[in-house]
């Protein structure tokens, strides 16, 4: 029985990706656009860049990946790449980064949040690095990044009194 239900369990996860436009890597640069739309759908969002623009298909609020597709002045793929990873957020410069900048780097956060102790909004990321993982952005009240770090997210986790 145990053999039967994990066969049909990997059959569930094979047919899963298979059917997921974006369990590829990426696609190929000089692609279209239009074939990249075709492909994975309307894109969460379009920003422009400085020649050209950017795609950005996010998985948030509860799905841990954000893929960004650079198309040139022609429409055409420049490159596509996966950006919620530690090596992404790691290129987020303190006191120099706004808000546009980190949307525009990772598109749509999970959530915002305030608390009490923070003066301005805080942006969280869902991401996965081997675990599931949270990116938090804290931002000033003029909106530029005054500290970003990563933390643990926890499923499921008893309560404790």
């Amino acid at each position: 029985m145990n053999k039967l239900l994990s066969v049909c369990c990997m059959a569930c996860f094979v047919a899963a990706c298979a059917g997921n436009p974006f369990n590829g890597r990426g696609v190929e640069p000089g692609t279209p656009g239009d074939a990249v739309i075709a492909r994975w759908g309307q894109p969460t969002r379009v920003v422009r860049l400085p020649v050209g623009e950017r795609m950005q298909y996010s998985m948030q609020p509860f799905g841990q990946s954000a893929w960004m597709v650079d198309l040139d002045a022609a429409g055409r793929v420049i490159r596509s790449r996966q950006v919620l990873t530690a090596a992404e957020f790691n290129r987020i410069d303190v006191g120099k980064w706004t808000r546009d900048d980190v949307e525009r780097e990772f598109g749509p956060p999970a959530k915002i949040d305030a608390v009490a102790s923070w003066n301005g909004p805080i942006m969280t990321y869902r991401w996965n690095d081997g675990s599931d993982m949270l990116y938090f952005v804290y931002l000033d009240g003029r909106g530029v990044v005054q500290r970003a770090h990563p933390g643990m997210e926890f499923f499921n986790a008893p309560d404790r009194e």
